[in-house]
């Protein structure tokens, strides 16, 4: 598809996401991106989250907050569908699972964007399905969505360049090796195999950023595991491409990922990658070439592909330079909305 120069005049974001989350964020780059091109006239609804509405309204997106509760709040889906309706939407995309739920077919063209493999008896009731990974595409069509009707659209990375933090931060000493990893803490991130592979790497430096159901049990573990001197767990954090910066490698240790968006970021920010053979990572990434990709669930591959990178700066710098030549070409911002506003423009014309 070709970028069309066309103006589509009315599109609804529709997300009832967490506070917190990478979907979430991503949400808020796309439809700040989208906006600023001009070429369409969006509106925003979302759970009311206050930070994240006033991080759209700054990019020029109305937006309306609601509380997307389950089936039996029946007045505030009401409260939802009513608005929708009033801003006469000629296009709607729901992101994930309760958004898709509390939007029904309309005087509208419906498009579900699924960013995980997620269970497709909530998506069917919609005319076109976006994924953001091949695997998710192919997901979609094994599971009976017309494959004419299912677009692969990836992320892209919040591009805003940063500088490095001091090496010292968070108590670390400077003059060490320093890890970084990303992300909710739980199960699925594999958070309890990346402690595991450290213990194997001799004085290696772990910033774990992130907050979840899994924090006491990792920390409980890294106690165990006697790594405590090593591992400085951060919280939740807003400016996790500032800490890949700072890194010297990337780890990704995923059981299962639908894309991965923080691959982006790190090809984006020039830090090598580290990442599990899960569904996402697995299908970005080119073993060798734009990272390293070991087994799922295995800390001791995991161990020696952290010390291998760590011991040969060159080779790592050669994946870093690799992964932010292929971000550039074919995930960046203006590439991605390019996508979305052709999508818009070929379906809208049906």
């Amino acid at each position: 598809m070709s970028q069309s120069t066309e103006t589509i005049h009315r599109v609804a974001q529709v997300l009832a996401g967490a506070e917190r989350g990478g979907a979430e964020n991503f949400f808020v780059r796309l439809v700040k991106g989208l906006q600023a091109t001009g070429k369409v006239n969006q509106q925003a609804f979302i759970r009311a989250h206050q930070h994240r509405i006033d991080a759209l309204e700054s990019g020029g997106v109305p937006t309306q907050g609601f509380r997307f509760g389950g089936q039996l709040n029946l007045l505030d889906r009401m409260r939802y569908q009513r608005a929708l309706r009033q801003f006469h939407p000629d296009i709607v995309m729901t992101w994930m699972n309760r958004a898709s739920i509390a939007t029904p077919p309309g005087d509208y063209t419906l498009i579900s964007r699924l960013g995980h493999y997620y269970n497709l008896k909530y998506y069917r009731h919609a005319d076109y399905w976006v994924g953001i990974s091949k695997g998710i595409c192919d997901h979609l069509i094994q599971g009976g969505m017309p494959a004419d009707r299912v677009f692969y659209i990836p992320n892209f990375a919040d591009e805003t360049p940063v500088e490095p933090l001091p090496r010292d931060s968070f108590e670390t000493p400077a003059d060490r090796p320093l890890i970084l990893a990303a992300g909710r803490l739980h199960e699925n991130k594999g958070f309890d195999i990346l402690l595991q592979a450290l213990k194997k790497v001799p004085d290696a430096m772990l910033w774990l950023a992130g907050s979840g159901p899994e924090e006491q049990a990792l920390k409980q573990q890294c106690h165990e595991l006697g790594l405590d001197e090593r591992v400085r767990f951060l919280g939740w954090r807003n400016d996790v491409t500032t800490l890949m910066k700072t890194a010297d490698l990337f780890v990704c240790p995923s059981r299962h990922e639908g894309l991965g968006s923080i691959v982006m970021e790190s090809w984006a920010h020039e830090c090598p990658i580290i990442a599990t053979n899960s569904q996402g990572p697995g299908e970005l990434i080119d073993s060798g070439e734009t990272g390293v990709i070991t087994p799922v669930d295995k800390p001791e591959p995991l161990a020696e592909a952290i010390r291998e990178l760590l011991d040969n700066p060159a080779e790592a710098g050669r994946l870093a330079h690799n992964a932010s030549q292929h971000y550039w070409q074919n995930f960046s911002k203006s590439v991605i909305v390019g996508q979305y506003l052709d999508l818009y423009q070929s379906i809208h014309k049906k």
